[in-house]
């Protein structure tokens, strides 16, 4: 089963929440993916031992200029705005280009080829009993999908797999949850949260992906969270309080379930909901 923990917004504690859930089930084969290839963070708290570094290529449109009649059906299909036309040349801005191959399959005079341009790089590893792996986006690059579906090739199919999502409803965060077969949402009781709990909420239901909500810092804000969920059926299957000790231990990258270890077989119950309402096969 692959669960995908994810946020509206950054800074809810998505990351404790995914580390501590794979630390709760690792009497099973259990592997961690730390999607959010911009800022990952899950090796803070679980501290791998990192056994294989792998770089990760795009495809990118090389012009043979001895043949192209600069006709311009290459920029025309691309969406990206990534190639532009001019009367005796065309430009290729590599860092807008996804990769997609539709200039190349357009190019009446089949005079574009592709080249690879490292974009990031993949680090797998162990830490606990758990299975890590994660992705590093090179300073600089403007899209993170492509790290993303290239980490994504090395889920374990064989055990459980929890992926550290990165925050927000964007592009990177569809392709992290693409795929799983519940999501937890993990929210802060704030007029913030619940705003882009919504969003995050929208999102899964296009993707009819199913989800429930996991309150963080719970006694800190107000009610909106919980009134919100009541009001359409997601259920709320963990608080977690909002603890001095909690934020102390967190704050040195020390796991929830090793600052508190009765977090643990709550933990293990979040598993079992998520499995008893998994997407079906």
């Amino acid at each position: 089963m692959v669960i995908a923990i994810a946020s509206g917004k950054g800074g809810t504690g998505k990351t404790m929440v995914a580390t501590s859930l794979a630390l709760a089930i690792s009497d099973r084969p259990v592997q961690l993916i730390d999607c959010d290839v911009e800022e990952p963070n899950s090796h803070i708290f679980l501290k791998p031992r990192i056994e294989q570094t792998l770089k990760v290529y795009t495809p990118v449109p090389v012009i043979d200029e001895s043949k192209c009649t600069h006709c311009g059906r290459c920029s025309e299909v691309c969406q990206f705005n990534a190639l532009a036309v001019l009367q005796k040349q065309v430009m290729v801005f590599e860092n807008l280009c996804h990769g997609c191959g539709g200039c190349m399959l357009a190019c009446p005079e089949d005079a574009i080829s592709e080249k690879r341009r490292e974009v990031g790089v993949i680090e797998i590893g162990s830490s606990n009993g758990v299975s890590f792996a994660h992705g590093k986006l090179n300073i600089g690059e403007a899209m993170a999908p492509p790290v993303i579906r290239a980490l994504k090739k090395y889920i374990n199919a064989k055990g459980d797999v929890v992926i550290d999502v990165s925050p927000g409803t964007s592009c990177p965060v569809i392709e992290s949850v693409r795929g799983a077969d519940f999501v937890l949402l993990v929210t802060e009781p704030t007029p913030f949260g619940l705003n882009d709990l919504v969003l995050a909420v929208e999102m899964l239901q296009l993707l009819e992906l199913p989800h429930a909500v996991i309150i963080n810092r719970s006694g800190l804000g107000d009610s909106g969270v919980e009134d919100y969920c009541k009001a359409e059926g997601i259920p709320i299957i963990l608080s977690i309080p909002f603890d001095e000790e909690i934020a102390k231990g967190y704050s040195r990258g020390i796991p929830l379930v090793e600052i508190q270890p009765e977090w643990r077989d709550k933990l293990r119950e979040v598993y079992d909901y998520a499995r008893a309402n998994a997407r079906k096969q």
